[in-house]
C-alpha cells in the first residue's frame, strides 16, 4: 500500500487596519477610560480535509477480478478437454483397502484433462505420425477406421505417455484423476454414491463376449462434477504416478506425484469386466508399464497456464 499522505492546510485570516479616520487618531484619550471587554476569539473553522490520493497523485485504481482460464479448450490433437479448477479435495476411502487409506486432503493447482479416453481414432494418427508399430488391437487394420470412436486399449504406460507428449500433454497424477473424478464432495463414483447402472458405465461383462468397450460421450449420466466421461467403468486408465500402496501415509499435501521410482504405474477407473467396487473413484491398482492389457487405456492432462 502506497504512503498515505495528509496535508492539512491552515488558512489564518489577518484584518490589518490601515489609514485609520484622522478624527479617530487625534481623538483625545480620556484619563481614565473604560475597560473595553474583550470578546473571547472563535476557534477559526477548521478547513476542509483534502482528497486523499496515492503518492502519485492518481487516484487509487479499482480493484479487478483476476481473469480465469477458460472453462474448455481444444488440445493440439483435437481432443476436447476440461479445467478442473485449483483447490482442495478429499483423496482415499475409509471403506475401500488399505492402500486407499488414510483419508488426507490435496491442495491442486488447476489442471485440464481430456473429455474422454483416448480413441483409435487418435491414436491411430499418432502412430502414422511417428511411424511407430501399431498396439496390437490394430493388427485387423480396420479398428482404426470402424471403431474410430472408440477407447483405443492394448496400449502400454510407455505408449500412453508417448501419445500425450506428441499431443503436448502429460499423464495426469493419480490425485488429479481422482479430483476430476469425485470433485470436492467425497462422492463415492464421478455421478454420486448410488450404484452403477448401465446409463452410468460400462462394467460387469463378461471376458471374450461380444459386447466389451463402448463408444465415447454416450453414458452422460456418468459423467463427473466437472463433465468429464467414463472415468469408470469401459477401460482402466493410465496414470503418471508409480504406484506405492503406502503412499499415502507420507503423501504432501500439494501437488502429490507419486513415488520417485517403482516398479508398477497406477490406473484408475475400473473397466468393462468389472463390478462396482473397483469403479469406485478411490480405487487404485497398478500393471507393469511396459505390459499391454485389453482392459487398459488412458487420457492426458495438461497444465492451466499461470494467471497474472
Amino acid at each position: 500500500m502506497g504512503a498515505r499522505w495528509m496535508v492539512p492546510v491552515v488558512v489564518i485570516g489577518l484584518s490589518l487596519a490601515l489609514g485609520y479616520s484622522r478624527a479617530v487618531a487625534n481623538e483625545p484619550v480620556p484619563a481614565n477610560p473604560e475597560p473595553v471587554p474583550v470578546r473571547p476569539e472563535s476557534a477559526p473553522a477548521k478547513p476542509a480535509e483534502k482528497t486523499r490520493h496515492p503518492a502519485n497523485g492518481s487516484p487509487a485504481p479499482k480493484t479487478r477480478a483476476l481473469p480465469q482460464p477458460p472453462a474448455t479448450l481444444t488440445g493440439k490433437d483435437g481432443a476436447p478437454m476440461i479445467l478442473v479448477p485449483a483447490g482442495e479435495f478429499t483423496m482415499g476411502s475409509d471403506e475401500g483397502d488399505d492402500d486407499e487409506q488414510p483419508v488426507h486432503h490435496v491442495v491442486l493447482d488447476s489442471f485440464y484433462l481430456d473429455k474422454f479416453e483416448v480413441t483409435n481414432g487418435r491414436f491411430a494418427k499418432f502412430v502414422a505420425a511417428i511411424q511407430s508399430e501399431p498396439p496390437w488391437g490394430f493388427a485387423d487394420q480396420e479398428t482404426p477406421v470402424v471403431h474410430a470412436e472408440r477407447p483405443v486399449r492394448w496400449v502400454n504406460w510407455l505408449e500412453a505417455m508417448g501419445y500425450c507428449l506428441w499431443a503436448g500433454k502429460r499423464l495426469p497424477t493419480e490425485a488429479e484423476w481422482e479430483k476430476a473424478a469425485r470433485g470436492t464432495d467425497g462422492r463415492t463414483y464421478p455421478w454420486g454414491n448410488d450404484p452403477p447402472t448401465s446409463a452410468h458405465a460400462v462394467f460387469g461383462l463378461k471376458e471374450g463376449g461380444d459386447e466389451t468397450v463402448s463408444p465415447i460421450g454416450n453414458r452422460d449420466s456418468g459423467a463427473s462434477p466437472y463433465g468429464v466421461h467414463d472415468l469408470a467403468g469401459n477401460l482402466y486408465e493410465w496414470v503418471t504416478d508409480w504406484y506405492d500402496d503406502a503412499f499415502y501415509q507420507t503423501t504432501p499435501i500439494r501437488n502429490p506425484r507419486g513415488p520417485v521410482a517403482g516398479t508398477a504405474k497406477g490406473q484408475r477407473g475400473g473397466s468393462y469386466i468389472n463390478s462396482p467396487y473397483r469403479l469406485r473413484s478411490a480405487f487404485r491398482t497398478k500393471g507393469d508399464p511396459t505390459e499391454h492389457d485389453p482392459h487398459v487405456g488412458f487420457r492426458c492432462a495438461q497444465d492451466a497456464p499461470p494467471q497474472p
